[in-house]
Order: C-alpha cells, then sequence, then structure tokens
C-alpha cells in the first residue's frame, strides 16, 4: 500500500513538473515553403516539356453554384521535385516505396552561394562540408543536407538558371550551374549516412555533368534528391525539421514535391 502511495505521489510531481513547463508551440510564421509554384513559368530539362494547366470548367452551374475544375500535364523531372532512387538505379525504390523517413527528418543547410554564384561550373566539395563542420560542428548521421548555392534567386529566367535558354536535346550540352562533386556525394554516403539531399539548382550533378555520378551515388545507396528548392536562405544552418512530400506516384522515377523546413520547438 505505502509503495502505491508513492508511485502515485511521484507520478503525481512528474504531472505537475510538466505543467509547469509546457511545451513551447511552433510558430507557424517559422514556417519555410522551400517549393516554387507549378505554372506556365516552371523550369525543365531542355527536352522536357512544360507544365500545362487547362481549364475544364470554372464558373456558375445550372444549378446555380460555383464549381472549378482543371486537369495538368507535367513531366516528372521538373521544378521542385524529388529523384526516386530508380531514377539511376535499376531496381531502386519508386517514388510510392520510397519510406517518408526519409524525406521527412532534421535538416542543415551547408552555404556555398559565394562562390557558386562566382563560378556557375562549381562543384561543391567535401571541403565545404569539413568548412561547415568546423564553424557548426558535425553533421549529424540520417540528416537532410541541403546545399544552398544561391541560384533560386535567377528563376524563372531559364537562361540565367540553367546556362541557356535553348531547348531540345543539343542544349543539354549548354547546361550549366554548380552541382555536387561525386567525391561529397560518397562522402555524404559513407562517412556521415544522409537520409537526403537537396539543393536550389536544378540537378544535385553540376549542368555539364555527362555521367550523373552524383546521383548514381545516392540511387545506389537508396538516398532521395531534391531538385529545384527555394528560400534555403531563410532557414538557419541547423536546428530545423525539413517535411517533404512527394506525389505518390506508382511506379514513378520522380515526382512533384512541397518541401517545407521549419523551426525546431527547444
Amino acid at each position: 500500500m505505502i509503495s502505491t502511495c508513492r508511485a502515485a505521489l511521484l507520478l503525481l510531481m512528474l504531472f505537475m513538473m510538466g505543467c509547469s513547463h509546457p511545451m513551447k508551440p511552433l510558430d507557424p510564421k517559422g514556417i519555410v515553403d522551400l517549393t516554387h509554384p507549378f505554372s506556365e513559368q516552371t523550369l525543365y530539362w531542355p527536352n522536357a516539356e512544360d507544365f500545362r494547366l487547362e481549364k475544364v470548367f470554372d464558373g456558375p452551374t445550372e444549378k446555380g453554384y460555383h464549381y472549378s475544375a482543371n486537369r495538368y500535364q507535367a513531366a516528372e523531372h521538373g521544378g521542385t521535385h524529388m529523384d526516386a532512387p530508380i531514377h539511376f538505379f535499376a531496381g531502386g525504390e519508386t517514388v510510392e516505396k520510397v519510406p517518408l523517413d526519409k524525406t521527412i527528418g532534421p535538416g542543415i543547410v551547408v552555404d556555398v552561394s559565394e562562390n557558386a554564384l562566382k563560378d556557375r561550373d562549381m562543384l561543391v566539395s567535401v571541403a565545404d562540408f569539413i568548412a561547415f563542420e568546423t564553424r557548426h560542428g558535425p553533421i549529424a548521421r540520417h540528416s537532410i543536407v541541403l546545399i544552398r548555392t544561391g541560384y533560386d534567386r535567377f528563376w524563372p529566367s531559364r537562361e540565367r538558371y540553367l546556362g541557356t535558354a535553348e531547348r531540345g536535346q543539343a542544349a543539354i550540352a549548354k547546361l550549366h550551374f554548380p552541382g555536387l562533386s561525386p567525391a561529397a556525394a560518397d562522402w555524404l554516403v559513407k562517412q556521415r549516412a544522409v537520409r537526403a539531399v537537396g539543393l536550389d539548382t536544378a540537378s544535385i550533378d553540376r549542368g555539364m555533368s555527362r555521367f550523373f555520378e552524383s546521383h548514381r551515388i545516392f540511387a545506389a545507396a537508396g538516398v532521395p534528391i531534391f531538385e529545384n528548392l527555394m528560400h534555403l536562405d531563410q532557414l538557419p544552418a541547423k536546428a530545423f525539421e525539413v517535411i517533404a512530400l512527394p506525389m505518390k506516384i506508382e511506379g514513378g522515377s520522380g515526382a512533384p514535391l512541397r518541401v517545407v523546413g521549419r523551426p525546431v520547438a527547444p
């Protein structure tokens, strides 16, 4: 009986301690939308079709109420989107099979914009991540690593964002924008076991890449990639959560993505 009373008293004390220090609610104003809107201005690979939104109906119906509906068409890999592992690895996960615990988790922002804006063909290197760790501490395992090049400021100018305004297969050879070096991709996978990776350019491999080695390294490791992000400058280097939810396309190699960063409550 005495032990039961003591247990009840302990529970009451713990409850009262919790009440005296309530959890600080998250401020919705602190949530940062990292997603470009989809519209006729959305940027796609030079040989891909653009986003199209076609009106089906918009206005009053014969029964007197308002009704609006559209149909849309889009390539998987354009605008803010996710690359599933199948995109560059045979047998890799398709979009609907990518676990949500790979697209939701603690994030960091590695800012390389100062150098990237000076060098359109820059490769983000292992040294850039070591420099980040020197300043902010080790990159925790299973983090979502976001790389800020600053190129979202050029959206939706095709020429300034992609390096060329030309369209078609031949234009691919004229792409110029920063990306991640294969050595850095390998380091993130093997040394930091990243959950996912993303950046604010059109591809994790730089524009002039011909073998897409960084894509292949992440895909083989089952690491999803987020491309064409925005507003990474509005996030801190650490202490935020990434919530990235792709359209659940069965069999898809990629999908449009709604992704936000939100501060972590202390």
